[in-house]
């Protein structure tokens, strides 16, 4: 790991909840000189500081005042987040508390900390990942359950483990395959290329398997882009309201009320829905109107998951071929609204999976939750339960760097003749260098500014 830089020897304060009136404020600090600042402003009894200890007393000033009675924790390092001294301070929630503290820690010798310096802290010395200070940040914008247990698997390490088990693997394949290039007489025997060639499929396979997460880490972080399709006047805009619980659109008798998208953020189950409520499909639309059904399509081409609403009262309608061809069982559910005026609705002739609700009175809402929490749970990866990670993109790029890597590998040890083993080494050691790129292992400055740059002050 590389050593902290020259700045690390700064200790950093910052307030660490959100800005605003609050029972309660949290200021962190962290850095050689939270033992002094200990002393110089709780003066405790005892020589020996108390640590991991809440200890209640009265913040003083430098100029003697008593700025709020709160309670103070010291943090001895290396065993604390940033591997440093730390120290915590509890306030009263007052922002003008918190600004008269910070000013004077800042004038005892602390300096602002940077957006995501103590998680850049605990990064360099050691304490973390780079994968698992990304999952900090994935914590705290959650929306979602589902969100919420793949940024804390990853924060335990879960793409660690991952990673260093694929590293693991192949580095005891390069092992194997360098040992020739030692010795130049030699080349690597056919049973030993076959057993070469079925450990880098075995890597490859799981290179491709961890690729696979991104798009679901896509949908974990910004929710499922969901699509209220349907004819105007089947009851889109009266769905979106029954599933939000407000009145989010307007519903009147008139067809096409809805020109534009509506978007809304929604919860269903432990799942966090992006719900579009569109333009209805009207065979015979006005100018503006007419707009309105084209950014319907648009935003339906890019769907995750399709809400196709119909009248339960009316045939099933016909649909233009390019816009059907978009509607497949594992995105599409159709919604049969309505059924409050029919006793029996009469089954439909349709391979999509079926719903059937009364916007209105709010009949079968919770069949259509359970529907939608379904499928979208089929769009997790195929990894075992307790390990569903979901890669962001920085990942994604490394990822498809060492997926093209072992495939020029694997090719070189296939073709007839076989590549020189220097060159199949080669095409390993990049892929090696592509993994390490996730962890953080190779990431240079000017990366790692960028990244933490994103982060909230004081994390």
């Amino acid at each position: 790991m590389s050593a902290l830089p020259p700045s690390a020897v700064d200790t950093i304060a910052a307030l660490a909840t959100p800005a605003g009136t609050s029972a309660l404020a949290l200021i962190r600090v962290s850095g050689p000189l939270c033992r002094e600042l200990v002393a110089a402003i709780f003066a405790p009894r005892s020589p020996t500081l108390p640590e991991r200890r809440p200890v209640y007393a009265s913040y003083r000033a430098l100029d003697g005042r008593c700025l709020d009675d709160l309670v103070w924790t010291f943090f001895p390092g290396p065993g604390t987040a940033t591997g440093e001294d730390a120290l915590e301070l509890t306030p009263h929630g007052s922002p003008l508390i918190v600004q008269l503290i910070l000013a004077d820690l800042f004038a005892r010798g602390c300096r602002a900390a940077e957006p995501g310096e103590f998680t850049r802290r605990a990064f360099l010395s050691g304490r973390i990942e780079l994968t698992q200070a990304e999952a900090v940040m994935d914590l705290i914008h959650a929306r979602s359950e589902r969100a919420l247990v793949a940024a804390q698997r990853q924060l335990a390490g879960g793409l660690g483990r991952h990673l260093d088990a694929l590293i693991q693997r192949l580095l005891a394949i390069l092992a194997q395959i360098e040992a020739y290039i030692d010795f130049p007489e030699e080349d690597l025997p056919p049973e030993n290329r076959q057993l070469v060639v079925g450990g880098l499929t075995d890597v490859l396979r799981g290179t491709s398997r961890l690729l696979a997460t991104h798009r679901y880490g896509d949908l974990l972080r910004e929710g499922l882009k969901t699509v209220l399709l349907g004819a105007p006047n089947v009851g889109k805009s009266s769905l979106l309201n029954a599933l939000v619980g407000r009145e989010r659109a307007l519903v009147s008798p008139e067809p096409g009320t809805t020109r534009d998208f509506i978007e809304e953020p929604l919860q269903v189950g432990p799942h966090l829905l992006r719900l579009i409520d569109t333009a209805g499909l009207n065979p015979a639309p006005g100018t503006i109107e007419a707009l309105g059904i084209a950014k319907t399509l648009e935003r339906l081409g890019e769907a995750d998951l399709v809400l196709w609403v119909v009248d339960a009262t009316q045939p099933l309608p016909a649909l233009p071929a390019d816009t059907k061809a978009l509607l497949r069982p594992d995105n599409t559910l159709l919604i049969l609204n309505k059924v409050d005026l029919l006793p029996d609705p009469p089954p439909i002739a349709s391979l999509l999976p079926q719903v059937y609700v009364s916007a209105l009175r709010g009949e079968g809402l919770d069949d259509l939750r359970s529907a939608i929490v379904a499928r979208a749970d089929s769009l997790a990866p195929s990894l075992a339960a307790e390990e569903q990670i979901a890669v962001n993109a920085r990942h994604a790029d490394a990822l498809r760097r060492a997926e093209a890597a072992l495939r020029s590998a694997l090719g070189g040890l296939r073709a007839t003749p076989p590549q020189p083993i220097e060159l199949v080494s080669a095409d390993l050691r990049g892929a090696l260098d592509a993994r390490g790129e996730i962890a953080g292992r190779l990431e240079n400055e000017r990366r790692l500014d960028s990244l933490f740059a994103t982060f909230c002050i004081g994390k």
